[in-house]
């Protein structure tokens, strides 16, 4: 099995060009491949799929197959979309310029260079009230947004490095049937936030594309459209900009490595 290794602010995945869609990939496979003692290591598996072989008739030549460390399957994910639209241009499946990819969330629109940064056509966050999470015996009361997929992004008062991570926040399960990626952020300028997440099915990652957007849309809450912000994570930084409309994250891109497998691990 062919592998690329990427990542946008240290949230890393294992890429798998697989553009006839013919890899069995198993829940138990992505966990192997995520695995960072036994396997590749990563926070999550893209499978890079020509979208008219998955049966979609979706405007856009390349499906961003996104699957959690855990092996379940996810429907968007921000740093992935960057990270798979440097990998196409960087293997000549894609030209530099702007396009569509499509995900599970719908299409999303890149703009890229042959380097550098990348930019994501990330889609209207909606705000959709309210939540609530708890940590270490303390409550933290959030936003509940939809950038694809659902969040929780909860505001503190004190640097979000004093936070406990360690293990997941509990949350209301009626509230979020499908469990829900919790963000704890603080301001720490004008429209600049620093962020720490807990994803679901990854636990805690260096760093959360759809969750930066989630972030500065609950930070927005109440100020004019137009804002750009910026938003500092454990593996660097990124900006979001909310024009009322829209959303756009942008931020780096890396490839560091490319390989095979050996035959019959997976």
């Amino acid at each position: 099995m062919r592998f690329v290794k990427g990542h946008g602010t240290e949230n890393d995945f294992v890429i798998l060009p697989d553009p006839d869609g013919v890899l069995d990939l198993t829940p138990e496979a992505v966990a192997r491949l995520c695995d960072r003692r036994a396997g590749i290591g990563a926070d999550g598996v893209l499978r890079a799929v020509r979208t008219k072989a998955t049966g979609s008739d979706a405007d856009a030549e390349w499906f961003m197959d996104y699957r959690n460390a855990d092996g379940s399957i996810a429907e968007m994910c921000g740093n992935g979309v960057r990270v798979f639209a440097r990998y196409l241009v960087d293997a000549g499946l894609a030209p530099p310029g702007e396009w569509d990819l499509a995900t599970r969330a719908g299409l999303r629109r890149v703009t890229l260079g042959p380097s550098g940064d990348v930019s994501v056509e990330m889609g209207r966050p909606e705000l959709l009230g309210p939540g609530e999470a708890s940590l270490a015996g303390a409550s933290f009361a959030g936003e509940r947004v939809s950038v694809g997929n659902p969040h929780l992004a909860c505001r503190v008062t004190g640097p979000v490095a004093a936070l406990d991570l360690s293990r997941a926040p509990d949350f209301d399960p009626a509230v979020f049937p499908a469990g829900v990626n919790v963000e704890f952020f603080r301001s720490v300028g004008d429209r600049h936030v620093e962020m720490r997440v807990y994803e679901r099915g990854s636990g805690e990652t260096r760093s959360c594309g759809t969750g930066t957007v989630a972030v500065a849309a609950a930070a927005a809450r109440g100020t004019a459209d137009g804002a750009e912000w910026t938003v500092d994570v454990p593996g660097g930084r990124v900006t979001v900009v909310l024009d009322g409309e829209t959303s756009y994250l942008r931020g780096p891109a890396v490839l560091v490595a490319e390989g095979e497998t050996r035959p019959g691990w997976i």
